[in-house]
Formats: C-alpha cells, sequence, structure tokens
C-alpha cells in the first residue's frame, strides 16, 4: 500500500526487453535502502525490486502493465515520481493508494492560478472511472484533490511544492499519465453497477 505522496525523482537509466517484460534500470537518491523483493511506486505503479547495483536498482514490468500504464512510452533519462510502500504505523498522508493502475488518461492543458497550477485531464468513460469534486485521485503516483469532475475527466489543483518536486511540473499537453482513481469510490461504484445491471 501507498499514500500518493512522492519521495523522490528517480531517472530512467536503461529499458531491457525480455519477450513481453520490460527491465527498467533507475539511479535515485535512496537506492542504497533499497532491497531486492521491495515494492516500489513508480509513476504510480507498484514494482518490485529484482536487483541492485551500486546507485541503481532494477524492476521488471509485465505486459498487463506495460498495456495498462504509460510505461512503455518511457525513454532514458526520463524522470519517474518514486515512493516506497507505507510502514505500518506512519501518517497516511495521502490517501489509500494500491498501486494499481487502472487507465491512463491525456494530460489536456495547465492553467496558471497565481500560485498555483490547475490541469486538465481527459479519460475513457467507464464505470468504474468515477471521479468526485473534492475526492482523491492518484497522478503519476501523485495523490491529489479532484477540483472539476466529468464522466470523461477532471481537474486538479497543484501547489509549488508538488510542481518543483514530481514530474507533474514537466507534462506536455498530448502525454499520458498513469491514473489510480479512489479505492473506496471503485468499489462503491462496482457494487451499485451490480445492483443495477
Amino acid at each position: 500500500m501507498f499514500t500518493g505522496i512522492i519521495e523522490s525523482l528517480g531517472t530512467l537509466e536503461a529499458l531491457e526487453w525480455e519477450g513481453t517484460n520490460v527491465h527498467l534500470t533507475l539511479s535515485c537518491d535512496f537506492t542504497s535502502e533499497l532491497k531486492v523483493d521491495q515494492s516500489l511506486a513508480h509513476d504510480g505503479v507498484c514494482l518490485t525490486v529484482i536487483a541492485l547495483e551500486g546507485n541503481r536498482y532494477t524492476v521488471t514490468a509485465i505486459d498487463e502493465t506495460m498495456k495498462r500504464t504509460n510505461l512503455g512510452e518511457r525513454v532514458v533519462g526520463d524522470r519517474v515520481n518514486l515512493e516506497r510502500c507505507t510502514r505500518v504505523g506512519d501518517r497516511l498522508d495521502g490517501h489509500i493508494v494500491q498501486g494499481h493502475v487502472d487507465t491512463t488518461a491525456v494530460f489536456e492543458r495547465v492553467e496558471p492560478q497565481d500560485g498555483s497550477w490547475k490541469l486538465y485531464f481527459q479519460h475513457a468513460v467507464g464505470r468504474e472511472f468515477v471521479t468526485v469534486e473534492k475526492g482523491s485521485i492518484t497522478v503519476n503516483g501523485v495523490s491529489l484533490t479532484v477540483v472539476d469532475s466529468a464522466p470523461d475527466g477532471f481537474s486538479i489543483a497543484v501547489i509549488p511544492y508538488t510542481w518543483e518536486h514530481t514530474n507533474l511540473g514537466k507534462l506536455k499537453p498530448g502525454q499520458r499519465v498513469n491514473i489510480e482513481f479512489d479505492v473506496v469510490g471503485k468499489y462503491v461504484a462496482r457494487m451499485l453497477g451490480e445492483r443495477v445491471g
């Protein structure tokens, strides 16, 4: 489990394809604290550390992960939002995040807000793709609050700290981001859908 509070930005150092799997090698400022078998969220995607060497570590993404996320669009040198899993007893500063990306959304535009930024995203319409104004959403692993909500999109507001310490400030229009909808909302939507249909 994660909270959506980004610890650090990692740098993608290498990509190696093995069949439909992709091994991603990254560096970050806490590599020395990692261990093999540890879960780590990469732009919101929970992946397992499989190897450590110097200041680099490697994780593997399977075909399903590559299809459901934006990892297939990553290139060497990209900056990736990183979060280690939550320790039992720690404060839950963001919201409950599973690290299981539901879909991707397309970044449409940013509007400066005199000290913050409002970002707009569009996604496919789906019964479980539900946002609620003032509800939680995870964008590239970052726990955020929904400002505007529609069946096919939403907006978020980003404060300067998040803008500077995550990769959200570097998004370009048309770029895809990983989305994990609020886990409670997903289960409520599923239960209501089963009752209705």
